[in-house]
């Protein structure tokens, strides 16, 4: 084991013997408020870090109130030192954050949209926590000591807390135990009513109401008694790995991840959005599917929507952002994934100074590229038209640390386990362009694997 030298206010870690994520956390998922923030497709910048983190001292889940302001005060009060070479994420809050989360950012949409049946946010305090940097190929423990604020007894608790994470590494690696097989998947759409959706959405357009508007169809159905939610995370990702995945288990609600897309980061210094707008099917025959890429790029239709929810999100980074310093160093390039092309772009902004991480959370959420433009009155439509909550769907799982910096996904391809049932979306930005059926189609594409890892 190697240890790390430490100054005052910093958090006190250890290497130790690099492994595979899933390695780890097959061993410790079974603990209490699990969480894997599991970058299943390793990626120089955009998968390079994942982490485990169990048995939080402090939980905050809120059903009704906004979470953020007490979760900035306890960041104030124990904010500790970046470190330099450790993964970023060195203690502090982890979970998600539903989609209605936005009710409460914005009190006008009460009205307009139904409640979230999970609570807004799960955000838990980990002291302790296991990270990965998967391009040096190291791992770490790496301890707050945390709520401790007097130096030697934070760093006495630290070095506990350590030891007793350390245990549990070395427990046997847990085989799973149920099957990961659910059938039976009914959606809130037909065929028929989601082109008639698109249409709606069309006539919304067309009228002046909104520019873009992004519209899901929900599949669900019936948890069999033996799953086993951890083991259908091991299959989705193998077979579809993604940048910012994650599975959560906090009890009655699970989440299983594999989004692509990253809803904000946070260095210290600059703000990160990285919108997804344009999508194209994979092709395992290497010829069609570069034809495929070749037509996502050139696609008017999918630029212009990418661009407009680029401009959106150059608005929302601003309203806490240095005047002048929100840029668009990336547009509409081109990523591809598993099963998917997409179109991505990049907008960053310098934070003001006496604004904190959670601001940004505040003015970007929930993310331009899963609601539409203007946001406000998309999100309505959007209500109005799906009819049902969004749940973990479009929220976002991440983290936010004592030492300032912040990571969010946005839940794309992600499937929530809820009371018995299990959930999750697929949906596609509608423009004045958009094709009915093809949209349709483009809601199979994007949940393909994850029907895959279901039956397969």
């Amino acid at each position: 084991m190697k240890h790390v030298a430490i100054r005052s206010g910093e958090v006190l870690s250890r290497e130790i013997p690099y492994a595979e994520p899933i390695v780890f956390a097959r061993r410790l998922h079974s603990r209490s408020c699990f969480t894997f923030l599991d970058s299943s497709l390793e990626h120089e910048r955009l998968g390079r870090y994942s982490y485990i983190c169990s048995d939080p001292v402090l939980t905050i889940a809120s059903p009704t109130g906004n979470p953020l302001p007490d979760i900035d005060r306890i960041l104030a009060r124990h904010r500790l030192r970046h470190i330099e070479g450790l993964p970023p994420f060195q203690g502090g809050f982890a979970g998600m954050i539903a989609y209605e989360f936005g009710r409460l950012l914005e009190p006008t949409l009460k009205a307009h949209t139904p409640p979230s049946d999970i609570p807004h946010a799960v955000l838990h305090l980990y002291d302790t926590l296991l990270s990965f940097d998967h391009v040096q190929r190291r791992a770490f423990i790496v301890a707050t000591g945390y709520p401790e604020t007097d130096e030697s007894s934070r760093l006495k608790r630290a070095g506990e807390q350590m030891g007793e994470f350390e245990g549990l590494l070395s427990r046997e690696e847990a085989k799973p135990r149920g099957s990961r097989l659910i059938s039976g998947w009914q959606s809130n759409f037909t065929r028929t009513e989601y082109e008639a959706a698109v249409g709606k959405t069309i006539d919304y357009i067309l009228a002046g109401d909104i520019f873009q508007a992004n519209i899901a169809q929900r599949f669900s159905a019936p948890i069999p008694p033996g799953f086993d939610a951890f083991a259908f995370h091991e299959i989705l990702r193998s077979g579809n790995p993604a940048t910012f995945a994650a599975f959560l288990d906090y009890g009655d609600l699970k989440i299983a991840s594999s989004s692509p897309e990253r809803l904000l980061s946070f260095d210290g210094v600059n703000a990160q959005a990285r919108p997804i707008k344009g999508t194209r099917r994979r092709d395992p025959d290497p010829g069609r599917d570069a034809g495929l890429r070749a037509d996502l790029l050139a696609s008017r239709k999918d630029r212009a929507e990418n661009v407009m929810i680029v401009d959106l999100l150059r608005n929302d980074l601003s309203r806490v952002c240095d005047p002048g310093t929100v840029e668009v160093p990336v547009l509409c390039g081109l990523e591809s994934y598993a099963s998917v092309h997409h179109l991505v772009s990049v907008v960053t902004g310098r934070l003001a100074a006496g604004r904190s991480p959670l601001d940004l959370m505040a003015a970007c959420f929930p993310g331009g590229s899963i609601t539409g433009a203007p946001k406000l009155r998309a999100m309505e439509i959007i209500a109005e038209i799906e009819k049902v909550p969004r749940n973990a769907y479009c929220g976002s799982i991440g983290w936010i640390g004592l030492n300032g910096r912040m990571d969010f996904n946005i839940a794309i391809r992600t499937v929530m386990f809820h009371e018995g049932f299990s959930s999750f979306h697929g949906g596609g930005g509608i423009t004045a362009r958009s094709d009915p059926a093809a949209e349709y189609d483009e809601t199979l594409i994007k949940v393909d694997r994850i029907m895959q890892a279901f039956s397969s």
